[in-house]
């Protein structure tokens, strides 16, 4: 691939674009899978490289390690704090594992190659990893720290829920972040064309997140024998249910505002009955953006049994589920219905679903920076269907918002990607996001 041509009246020290590329590269080839156990190889090598790289600028950093290479990185930045006026920027280290022979290319390579980066975590979230250090390494070189304190946070453990990153930092070292009334991490700022026209979402919620584990017990027995109290059929039947489930349309204050705004483009009012039609509009993104205007259970594993021709005593499954802000109490109850009786709920992860207004000036400031590299675009707010380390942080009263911001070609169907074979992301995208996040600190 040809590399980009740089304007030779930036200074390279002071541009935010030099390095991009090639500290997304860098990180990807750190492997850093996260299995949801102690298997994996941890976050600390990548917890090391950021600090290195943080350090060479003159910024210092601490690591906090939860269990043996379970690794997350804080630094201080900016100008010093009054009380509590400090920003956090965040961003988690960890990716979900990759198997190599279902790849294209080798998915730790960090491989360049038709004008994308390719890699696991080249979307989930290396890129914006990548795009946080080149922007505040070319500040710091160049003298243009901002004057608000920032908070510099990468986390350990967020594919499996965060126990072991930002909850341990919000429960075990808060005066590290305590200082900070808002907080920009994943996943937003990202483009969508609809009807021609590039809408970049904002994320201003998340769903819930409700990780079960169903068990059924029921009576042993011999295969050949009839047996009414059969674990696996009675799980069976409520795994059935679960998986058919309608969930009707609820729209929180963000998503009536996204689809208020692809309602204008389509020249149609948004509205519930409708909403549906409006998420269509956006093609593949409609695959995320459908499960935010409802509460969704998805069965995810099933376990039972150790040979064929014995009726176990016990049946499991697991289950995902994610619920909208404002309809906890309606997802569980709803739940317990479709489980029925005679089997037991575990809770793998609890955590609640958030909303932040959308409105102030750091709204604004995403807004305008956006702009600036893209001023024909939308702008508009959107509800995370799945989740991010920022239910943790919200714990100390953090206003969040997912802002990583991506011009994306509108052929591409980006949402697939997260956690999907063949990630990548688009070297330009990049660069658009490490200038528009560099205009953004210049705006906070």
């Amino acid at each position: 691939m040809t590399e980009p041509t740089k304007d030779p009246t930036v200074d390279p020290d002071a541009d935010p674009t030099t390095e991009v590329v090639d500290l997304c590269r860098e990180l990807i080839r750190i492997d850093t899978s996260n299995y949801g156990d102690q298997e994996g190889p941890g976050e600390r090598k990548a917890a090391e490289y950021v600090a290195t790289l943080l350090d060479e600028v003159g910024i210092s950093s601490n690591l906090y390690e939860s269990s043996p290479g379970r690794t997350s990185v804080i630094a201080q930045w900016g100008g010093p704090s009054s009380g509590g006026d400090g920003l956090l920027l965040h961003g988690h280290l960890d990716v979900v594992p990759a198997a190599a022979e279902d790849w294209q290319v080798d998915p730790f390579s960090g491989e360049i190659r038709d004008g994308y980066v390719w890699g696991r975590g080249a979307v989930d979230m290396k890129d914006f990893d990548a795009m946080l250090l080149s922007v505040v390494r070319a500040r710091q070189r160049s003298g243009r720290v901002p004057s608000r304190p920032i908070t510099l946070c990468f986390t350990a453990d967020e594919e499996a829920g965060g126990h072991q990153g930002a909850q341990v930092l919000v429960e075990q070292h808060a005066e590290e972040l305590e200082h900070c009334t808002e907080a920009v991490g994943e996943v937003g700022g990202f483009s969508a064309t609809v009807r021609g026209r590039r809408i970049y979402l904002i994320e201003a919620a998340e769903k819930g997140m409700a990780w079960m584990r169903l068990t059924a017990r029921g009576r042993a027995g011999h295969g050949s024998m009839i047996n009414p109290e059969n674990a696996v059929t009675t799980l069976a039947a409520a795994v059935a249910r679960i998986g058919a489930h309608e969930w009707p349309v609820r729209l929180t204050p963000a998503m009536r505002t996204l689809l208020a705004a692809v309602g204008e483009l389509a020249g149609e009012e948004a509205t519930p009955d409708n909403a549906e039609a409006l998420v269509a509009e956006f093609g593949g993104a409609a695959r995320m953006l459908g499960a935010a205007i409802r509460n969704t259970v998805n069965p995810t594993m099933l376990g039972a049994g150790y040979k064929v021709n014995v009726v176990p005593t016990e049946a499991t499954a697991h289950v995902d589920g994610r619920f909208l802000p404002g309809y906890e109490d309606e997802f569980f109850a709803t739940l317990a219905e479709l489980v029925g009786e005679g089997i037991s709920i575990d809770y793998v992860s609890n955590q609640p679903p958030w909303e932040t207004p959308y409105d102030g000036e750091l709204v604004d400031a995403m807004t305008r920076s956006l702009l600036a590299e893209d001023p024909d675009a939308v702008v508009a707010p959107y509800l995370m269907s799945g989740g991010t380390d920022a239910k943790h942080f919200r714990k100390l009263g953090m206003r969040s918002y997912g802002f990583a911001p991506l011009r994306l070609p509108a052929d591409l169907d980006f949402t697939a990607l997260f956690h999907g074979v063949d990630e990548r992301v688009p070297v330009d995208a990049l660069e658009f996001g490490a200038r528009v996040f560099d205009r953004f600190l210049d705006d906070v």
